[in-house]
């Protein structure tokens, strides 16, 4: 009997590593390859738009990912998009972060491997996937992903993670695998190396991503007005979204949401008034690596254009860029939502002109006129009822851009659930 259960535990135990060996995608390819089967989805990411200005050198980072869904095992992105030198790393380890920050619950650390190997070099403008590893996540889970950068670098990076990411001390070695905070005595706004987090969950039907610029990103979600605290991290409207689906979708409707949302990007590559640091990183440019390499994506929600009129491009280069990005995403069969663009009172009356244009375009039978797949109409969410080229004060952090805390909260409230034709597509 006994020797029965020990053999009956190593099978599951192989049967186990069999499955997350199987579905891993390709190492240390500039891309990544479609798992097999439909079990992994992307929960969580950060695009990464460019090299950070400070450097990292042998120190420890800690990244928190809040998954919008879990599973039994997770994997994880690190690019080396940006840098023109290979990329070493010395261990990494992920773990369920025990409140948030950089602690970490006992007995959830799990080291992570490359190539079966626990230590990895990225290729210059390359990235690689962790193997996967066998951890039980939820929804909301906060997981904290640790690297050891053994060498002196400078790190990609996404600008604005919306809540703290923990770092060791310049030269204090290895700490990937540190259930405690105590080494962790730096903290950054950004987002270092990782760039996606999957989870191995065969009920979930798909994942979201959410596309475009800083009203992506989730500038002013750390905003609710004047002597007011913010209610903790993660108030971005995606992070409602993916909230929503866990309470209002059937369990065989779940959905995985990942926010692709680079700050001051825009759709068209050429607008004449576009800053310099943006410049490779439109919609059609970084469409390959910060939506399509991710995995089990079916819908996106297009959420570009306001940049795009202030920096002086038109309603035409808009539309053309639109055009241009639709055609490829609904070529890999995933279904596109777009977002109208939203107002600015700081827009002149030619760019409110460009702007009606580009709504009619996106309003035209409610699917851009057949070449987009529906409409999430955060334009009439957030618009001032009195002046509908500004944003309603309730929600406008004061630049007249970007939505607060509430303003966050009413678009996430505002997508359809579930999304248009998705039944169609299970």
């Amino acid at each position: 009997m006994h020797l029965t259960r020990k053999t009956g535990a190593l099978t599951a135990a192989a049967l186990l590593l069999a499955s997350l060996t199987v579905s891993a995608p390709a190492f240390g390819s500039g891309s990544a390859a479609a798992p097999a089967g439909r079990a992994w989805h992307t929960s969580w990411a950060q695009s990464q738009q460019g090299l950070s200005a400070a450097s990292l050198d042998d120190q420890t980072l800690r990244s928190i990912a809040r998954l919008s869904q879990g599973g039994d095992a997770v994997r994880v992105r690190v690019q080396n998009t940006f840098s023109g030198a290979p990329l070493a790393l010395g261990r990494g380890a992920v773990a369920v972060s025990a409140d948030g920050g950089a602690a970490t619950r006992p007995g959830t650390t799990r080291v992570l491997t490359f190539g079966g190997q626990r230590s990895v070099t990225v290729p210059a403008h390359g990235e690689v996937w962790s193997d996967p590893v066998a951890l039980g996540t939820g929804p909301g889970t906060d997981l904290a992903v640790s690297l050891h950068v053994p060498g002196a670098v400078r790190p990609g990076e996404h600008g604005a993670a919306w809540r703290r990411n923990y770092l060791t001390p310049p030269g204090s070695g290895d700490h990937a695998t540190d259930a405690a905070a105590a080494a962790f005595t730096a903290e950054t706004g950004a987002t270092y190396l990782v760039s996606a987090v999957d989870v191995r969950n065969p009920r979930v039907k798909g994942t979201v991503v959410a596309y475009g610029s800083s009203v992506v990103d989730g500038a002013g979600s750390l905003d609710c007005g004047p002597g007011c605290t913010p209610p903790a991290t993660d108030n971005r409207w995606t992070d409602v979204l993916a909230r929503r689906i866990t309470r209002e979708l059937p369990a065989d409707r779940q959905l995985a949401v990942a926010n692709a949302g680079v700050n001051g990007t825009t759709a068209a590559p050429d607008c004449p008034g576009s800053p310099a640091g943006i410049a490779g990183l439109d919609a059609a440019s970084r469409l390959g690596r910060d939506v399509l390499a991710l995995h089990g994506v079916t819908d996106v929600i297009f959420f570009y254009g306001t940049n795009d009129l202030q920096n002086g491009c038109t309603a035409g280069q808009v539309v053309a860029a639109y055009r241009e990005v639709f055609a490829r995403l609904r070529a890999a069969g995933v279904a596109v939502h777009v977002v109208p663009v939203t107002p600015r009172p700081i827009y002149t009356d030619r760019m409110n002109r460009h702007r009606w244009d580009i709504g009619t375009f996106v309003r035209d039978r409610g699917t851009c006129g057949g070449a987009c797949d529906g409409l999430v109409d955060f334009d009439h969410t957030i618009k001032d009822p009195v002046a509908p080229n500004s944003i309603n004060p309730a929600y406008d952090v004061g630049d007249g851009i970007h939505v607060n805390i509430a303003g966050h909260r009413a678009e996430g409230e505002a997508v359809p659930l579930p999304l248009p034709g998705f039944s169609r597509r299970q």
